[in-house]
């Protein structure tokens, strides 16, 4: 047995060490409990929820691309009351964080959903997705205006005394702008990166692969984009980060911890080796053997410039 403590603190969320399941790729837990002991991992990010359920796109919803995939699911999902009746039972049977990913739609459904998911006790955290279209506004994303990520956090942080996580859409031209208004309007963390926008053509058909005709691109080819992100973060705003992108093995888990990333998320990775998370969290207790690192907290913003 080591002594390293592998254990971190995202604001007022303690974590058992720094590996969660990235929202969106693990479902409601159910699938990847086949694979890991979720007892074992720092936290599990629900599936995007919704006020109502929503169907999501049509196919082709993924395809993949050159050391990465393009998804376009759009957000489907059962909705809080289904979650709450049918999904949240399973995952308390389990010692786990329960981060709940809120993706909505108007900022009023973003306050409805944190309302109703705020009752349930096994709910510890939330993970804000502003990466969608504000229907009130014609389309826009909320996740490109530094104003709306603000009003959203506010109102957010009025009905909830849970930690309140807003998750970065990286298609802006700088994410730290973003991060502030977090910490000014009381957000407790951000997680960055959301994915990047892209498409990917058949060259036959000369149609789009993807339905949708543009998708979220995630996997090993956003990776420094992510990391550089994370960096800028750290280096503009005091505030707790958690880093997503491409993290394929232990060495991204701790190049993202160098940069300033608190805890991490493990996305694309779950779809090419569920069990993934547990040999990740094996080799980072070896790596801080190795190292002489006695809480792997200490490796947070330990970049040297």
């Amino acid at each position: 047995m080591s002594n390293v403590d592998l254990s971190v603190q995202v604001g007022p969320l303690k974590l058992r060490n720094p590996i969660m399941l990235a929202s969106g790729t693990v479902g409601y837990g159910n699938e990847m409990a086949e694979f890991i002991d979720l007892n074992k991992i720092g936290g599990i990010v629900t599936k995007s929820l919704s006020l109502k359920p929503r169907k999501g796109n049509p196919p082709q919803r993924i395809v993949e691309t050159p050391s990465g995939m393009l998804n376009a699911i759009g957000l489907a999902n059962v909705g809080v009351e289904v979650f709450l009746k049918e999904k949240i039972p399973f995952l308390k049977k389990y010692d786990v964080p329960i981060i709940c990913n809120i993706a909505a739609s108007s900022i009023e459904e973003y306050v409805e959903c944190t309302k109703i998911l705020t009752e349930e006790e096994a709910i510890k955290a939330f993970e804000i997705n502003v990466s969608c279209p504000n229907v009130k506004e014609g389309g826009l994303q909320f996740g490109n205006d530094v104003s709306a990520v603000g009003k959203i956090t506010h109102k957010i942080k009025a009905v909830t005394n849970k930690p309140v996580i807003i998750k970065l859409s990286p298609n802006v031209s700088y994410i730290s702008e973003f991060a502030k208004a977090v910490k000014t309007e009381g957000g407790d963390a951000v997680s960055a990166i959301n994915t990047l926008v892209g498409t990917a053509f058949d060259i036959k058909t000369r149609r789009p692969k993807i339905k949708n005709i543009t998708g979220g691109l995630s996997g090993p080819a956003i990776k420094p984009i992510a990391v550089a992100k994370v960096l800028e973060i750290k280096r503009n705003v005091d505030i707790p980060i958690i880093g997503i992108g491409g993290i394929m093995n232990w060495k991204d888990v701790v190049e993202f911890m160098i940069a300033g990333a608190s805890a991490v998320e493990l996305g694309t990775l779950n779809f090419i080796d569920p069990a993934a998370a547990i040999k990740i969290i094996e080799s980072l207790e070896q790596y801080c053997i190795d190292q002489g690192i006695e809480k792997i907290s200490d490796v947070t913003g330990s970049f040297k410039i």
